[in-house]
């Protein structure tokens, strides 16, 4: 078993190697049984040295330049060290559209995540079911959080609510939080949160949009 140095491994490796898994499964069904860093680095457009270096750091065997690093080495190592053979339970605060989308995602499973329990504060949502998973009362989740010793909390209610969502969360004994709503959260120094600003993402996306349009009418 490949033991990690967390002082190699930085939060940034980690958060690219979901899409060097994705690239690697596709070498693989293409019966690619080594890749070099350089080609991993041009198909997904990253810094050739980055990549030698990320996966030099999950690598049971040092890759070698010419031959490159074990196709198949490199995905089992990536995904236990990011827990997709593991299971580990999580909440979603916030049962509206999002929370519907995200519930109804299969593949959410595949990452080693199942979801137990949604809440809300809205009493027509209380006691319903989405995708199989009971909506209950935000009161309860602080206990059932503790009670069940969830570690992952998802966060999908509007801005003014997300830090007392937060803050139940955290009192829970939540250590990782996946957060939708558009709010920079307070959590304690060891609290792990992923923020997904989808207002932020758009706005990135629409900016690039105009200025190709712009390009494209200047060629024209």
């Amino acid at each position: 078993m490949k033991e990690y140095d967390k002082n190699v491994i930085t939060t940034q490796a980690l958060r690219r190697m979901p899409y060097y898994i994705q690239q690697l499964k596709i070498l693989l069904s293409e019966n690619v049984e080594t890749v070099a860093a350089p080609k991993i680095a041009e198909l997904l457009k990253l810094n050739e040295v980055q990549v030698r270096k990320d996966f030099a750091a999950v690598s049971s065997t040092k890759g070698k330049p010419k031959a490159g690093f074990p196709v198949k080495e490199l995905i089992t190592n990536m995904e236990t060290l990011l827990g997709y053979h593991n299971t580990d339970e999580a909440v979603i605060v916030g049962a509206g559209s999002l929370a519907h989308a995200i519930l109804a995602y299969e593949g959410i499973k595949a990452y080693g995540v199942r979801i137990v329990a949604a809440f809300d504060v809205n009493q027509a949502y209380i006691g319903t079911e989405i995708s199989g998973v009971k909506v209950l009362s935000a009161e309860k989740i602080s206990d059932l959080c503790r009670r069940m010793k969830i570690h992952i909390g998802i966060i999908t209610v509007p801005a003014e609510q997300a830090q007392v969502v937060c803050d139940q969360l955290v009192a829970g004994g939540v250590l990782a939080i996946w957060n939708f709503a558009p709010i920079h959260l307070s959590v304690p120094e060891d609290i792990i949160v992923q923020n997904e600003n989808l207002a932020a993402s758009l706005a990135v996306l629409s900016k690039h949009l105009r200025e190709v349009m712009i390009r494209n009418e200047e060629s024209e």
